[in-house]
């Protein structure tokens, strides 16, 4: 499946479609036996406290997927993600309740490359801190 968006059509500060992920301890649930990362700060709330941690949090690798569907729901080709990476700089923190947490996610394009190539700067936050850093993601468009 190729790329939705034309290279012709971006440019730098081009803001992509902002979104917002709940997440909820059942999520993380599902996503420690889906990963098999069954460490008990993802889901044992005293465990979590215990080893300095104000709750249970999600999975670092749980927050970059959810941060990158930004970019593959604007684009409409997963394959068409190149590279992608980040930070982590702060946990997200899941409370153990009907609400969970949220990322919110917003990105705009950061440079115009070579080759048919975007660069992605994403700014994923979560209770007002911001929970990856330098996340960067290179894209081929159509």
């Amino acid at each position: 499946m190729a790329a939705k968006i034309s290279y012709a059509d971006v440019e730098v500060g081009t803001e992509l479609p902002a979104r917002s992920f709940p997440v909820t301890r059942a999520a993380l649930v599902r996503y420690a036996g889906a990963s098999g990362d069954f460490n008990p700060i993802h889901w044992n709330e005293k465990f979590a406290t215990e080893v300095g941690l104000p709750n249970v949090i999600a999975h670092g690798m749980f927050t970059m997927a959810e941060a990158i569907r930004v970019v593959t729901d604007w684009v409409g080709d997963p394959a068409a993600v190149v590279e992608y990476g980040v930070r982590f700089t702060k946990p997200v923190v899941v409370p153990n309740d009907d609400e969970g947490a949220l990322i919110e996610v917003s990105a705009k394009i950061g440079a115009v490359l070579d080759d048919n190539k975007v660069r992605v700067d994403l700014t994923a936050m979560s209770a007002g801190q911001k929970v990856l850093g330098m996340s960067r993601a290179v894209v081929r468009l159509a």
